[in-house]
């Protein structure tokens, strides 16, 4: 029997498609890296019986990246990364093994059956899981066709055995667009960012941004809210009149009339037609016009104007409202979010859809309506040629959703019932005015039939007071007659809706990616989100968009990326060169550079005024090894330790507290040591400034801290102070914290496991003797004899914290509380536990202790 491997994008959907086409007649098994399930089951493919086995990725398997050496800040210029740097593909996630996960599910595999996502993304991954699975399937003869592609939409029945009934081909040309994106922002961003990351920190110490980054859509992004900020800067108020008239006729109340004038700049002038409006007693009625007109309904909806409800109507991010969305799409709520479509097709089952909302006690009146009534064909919109309108799939209520879930999907309903309903119709009355010979006139809106806005209220028509009867020739009393003064106002921030608008309109970015960005000027410190969603840039952002300007415009304006979006596209159409458009870009992109680096004195010069120099920011903490001197800890991100006699800055540990470690010295250098901790429940370890910079030992990376030092005999370093490997990963050694007494405990120096252990004992020290059974170092623990736990009263005890019985109640594991990973960089560095590889070689997991204490998993 022949075998049929299917992959999907995500776990939770490979689950819900191997449900739909099993039946519900499927076994299921945990994958080899625990991340994925395998489904099996028994069907027809191909008008032959064979086996199906259906699992996922977690989206992207490989990343582009440079090779190791290209990715040395301090001995790469920048430059290089345009043309000489080779890149090459990594798995996305090592921790995955997912390479070797799908190899292992498709060897032996006749055909693949590729689920991914249907967009240009998808196709992209399509290729990266054929690069992993094709050299370990069965080779058929050479006209047998292997490699099919399933395109859907949505995650339902009938979605998704028509995907299987008419299976395709993946699209190369669409993943050769999204390899040259990648490769384009990954060179370009990498460049520029490492340069003024560089240039800029080693000279300001506020400018509270870990990475100055730059990126060919991020930095377009961030300059249209510096743009409306400029506007806001340089507007000038300006005072200006307006006549405000009330008049009425009978016991009727009063009407404010609208000046038709509008509005004037001169005092006097506006004193003048006030004069002469006070000539005139009364009001005549001029013209009553009636005109029927009509609000129409929304176009079906696509991502944009999902992500732009979502900001201003239910106050979410972008990048939060995207998540929740293709979290309703796995669950099968929804049908696909990503689309730029905003058209349904002709053969779309709208009354099949409608018909799954009648029971919702929300919109239920309104849905039975549209069903005996008959339904509104939609407005006619964009075919982008990629997914259908963000649709609901079925029925759903708050408590299967949660709160933001709900929100969401209650939206996306309402906007698609709103599709299918009748404009909202209203009756507008205006009567025209003349109060001596100026004219004056007043409007309302009575509505005749609510159409759309039953069920999208918020867009009805207001309320207003009814418009008084009346025709030509009728007079009204006019109650006051005055003179207004107001003043021009300045436009307010962006909102993150009116930018995802600018985005959409000058090309930047795509559905799926215009999320990312706007996140992305947000985490960098570019800008701040304030109330009701506005985007206030920071002196940061503001000052790296005026120095683009002066240095090059274009580097900040929309109009390059723009253009490379549209090549890109054209990639995807297959009809234009990957290798032609990837060269060209990189070609101006590099040019572009070089005058930049050339020039970045002009972004200096602004610089200079809004930030301080490194030097005189910060408080003394500890002494350089070389001046004697003492340096200053920087806290504004990112943290770090600055000699000013010696013009030197080292790094930090980032996300934590730092302090002097009891005056002592590293015995390499002399730098006085400090101590990085991440709170009282989390982890702490020394560190020498210099050696977290420029590692002593080849066997060791940068940010390495005294708990990763191979020295031999520094009491400080791992080789004095580590225990026993980590009972949780692979790499790890919990190293002894000597800060902790006297709540003591060990930490893993890879990741965040904590072992807390000997509290309140006087003394605990690493003993040179190694335990028999699992090669882990003794620990001697000295008690005070009114609180020792040691049995018979001992107040002293050398074991194993392993293996030693008198102390199995006295040790406890627990994650660390931690903000951030503290690493920047560092694999597995050790031969053994790192107590020293040369004197004992490799150890051993501690065993029986293993199990004991996950039990004290917290």
């Amino acid at each position: 029997m022949r075998t049929v491997l299917m992959v999907a994008e995500k776990p939770s959907l490979a689950q819900s498609i191997a449900k739909i086409l099993s039946k519900g007649n499927c076994t299921s098994r945990k994958g080899l890296n625990g991340a994925c399930s395998v489904y099996e089951y028994t069907g027809s493919f191909e008008g032959q019986t064979v086996r199906f086995k259906m699992t996922s990725v977690c989206g992207h398997v490989m990343s582009l990246d440079f090779i190791g050496k290209y990715n040395n800040w301090d001995k790469v210029d920048p430059a290089e990364l345009f043309s000489k740097a080779p890149t090459e593909k990594k798995e996305a996630n090592s921790k995955l093994n997912m390479v070797k996960f799908l190899q292992v599910e498709a060897r032996g595999c006749d055909y693949v059956v590729l689920w991914l996502d249907c967009d240009k993304e998808g196709e992209n991954i399509c290729f990266e899981v054929l690069d992993a699975i094709q050299p370990v399937m069965n080779k058929g003869c050479a006209r047998e066709r292997s490699i099919y592609r399933a395109k859907f939409s949505s995650i339902t029945d009938t979605d998704i055995w028509k995907a299987m009934n008419h299976l395709g081909e993946p699209n190369r040309n669409e993943a050769l667009s999204v390899d040259a994106r990648q490769e384009l922002d990954l060179r370009i961003g990498c460049a520029f960012t490492r340069f003024q990351t560089k240039y800029f920190q080693g000279k300001y110490g506020n400018l509270d941004s870990s990475l100055i980054s730059f990126g060919p859509c991020q930095t377009p992004t961030l300059g249209f809210c510096v743009e409306r900020h400029d506007k806001i800067q340089s507007f000038k108020s300006e005072t200006y009149w307006i006549i405000q008239a009330k008049v009425f006729k009978g016991k009727d109340s009063p009407l404010t009339l609208d000046w038709n004038r509008v509005r004037v700049f001169d005092r006097e002038v506006g004193q003048m037609f006030v004069n002469l409006a006070k000539t005139s007693r009364e009001a005549q009625v001029e013209s009553v016009t009636k005109k029927e007109k009509a609000k129409q309904r929304p176009q079906a909806l696509n991502t944009v104007e999902m992500l732009r409800v979502a900001s201003s109507a239910l106050g979410m991010g972008p990048q939060h409202a995207m998540q929740i969305a293709e979290r309703l799409y796995t669950q099968g709520y929804i049908s696909y979010p990503r689309t730029e479509t905003t058209h349904y097709p002709e053969n779309f089952d709208l009354k099949g859809t409608l018909k799954q909302q009648a029971n919702n006690p929300f919109w239920a009146e309104e849905v039975k309506a549209l069903l005996s009534t008959g339904l509104n064909r939609p407005r006619k919109g964009n075919d982008a040629g990629d997914h259908p309108p963000i649709t609901p799939m079925r029925a759903a209520s708050e408590g299967e959703l949660g709160s933001d879930g709900w929100r969401l999907y209650e939206y996306i309903t309402r906007h698609f019932i709103a599709t299918l309903a009748q404009d909202c119709k209203y009756l507008q009355t205006t009567i025209d005015f003349n109060i001596g010979k100026e004219a004056f006139s007043c409007s309302g809106k009575t509505l005749i039939s609510p159409g759309y806005t039953a069920v999208m209220p918020w867009q009805g028509i207001p309320l207003e007071e009814a418009m008084p009867d009346c025709e030509r020739g009728d007079s009204f009393t006019v109650e006051e007659i005055k003179l207004v003064e107001k003043q021009t106002s300045p436009p307010d921030y962006l909102t993150e809706a009116e930018l995802i608008t600018l985005m959409e309109k000058h090309g930047i970015g795509t559905d799926a990616s215009i999320p990312v960005h706007i996140n992305n000027i947000c985490q960098r410190n570019y800008v701040t989100v304030e109330n009701g969603r506005k985007l206030k840039p920071t002196n940061l952002g503001i000052v790296l968009v005026h120095g683009y300007y002066k240095i090059d415009a274009e580097l900040v304006l929309p109009t390059i990326r723009s253009a490379v979006e549209k090549q890109l596209n054209l990639i995807a159409l297959g009809r234009a060169n990957y290798q032609q458009v990837l060269q060209h870009a990189l070609d101006i992109f590099r040019r572009k550079f070089h005058y930049f680096v050339d020039s970045i004195t002009s972004m200096d010069e602004l610089m200079e005024v809004s930030f301080s120099p490194i030097a005189a920011i910060g408080k003394p903490l500890s002494r350089c090894g070389k001046c004697h001197r003492f340096m200053k800890c920087i806290q504004a991100k990112p943290s770090r330790l600055h000699c000013s006699h010696c013009d030197e800055t080292y790094s930090l540990p980032q996300n934590g507290a730092i302090k002097l470690y009891k005056e002592l010295r590293c015995p390499l250098d002399d730098f006085e040591l400090v101590l990085w901790t991440s709170g009282a429940r989390g982890k702490s370890y020394p560190l020498c400034p210099y050696c977290f910079s420029n590692p002593p030992f080849r066997d060791m990376k940068k940010g390495m801290g005294c708990n990763e030092c191979t020295h031999p005999s520094c009491q400080h370093s791992l080789n004095s102070l580590g225990i026993g490997q980590c009972v949780e990963c692979d790499s790890g050694v919990l190293v002894l914290d000597p800060t902790s007494g006297p709540k003591w405990r060990m930490a893993c120096n890879k990741c965040n496991v904590v072992v807390h252990f000997f509290e309140h004992a006087h003394k605990v020290q690493v003993a040179q003797e190694s335990c028999d059974n699992c090669d882990a170092s003794l620990v001697a623990v000295d008690f005070n004899k009114t609180r020792t736990p040691l049995p018979a009263g001992e107040t002293q005890h050398r074991g194993c914290v392993f293996c030693d019985p008198v102390f199995q109640d006295l040790v406890e594991l627990k994650h660390a509380t931690m903000r951030h990973s503290i690493h920047r960089g560092g694999g597995a560095r050790r031969g053994g536990r790192g107590r020293g590889k040369g004197r004992r070689g490799n150890p051993k997991k501690p065993k029986d202790k293993m199990a004991a204490l996950a039990a004290y998993f917290v």
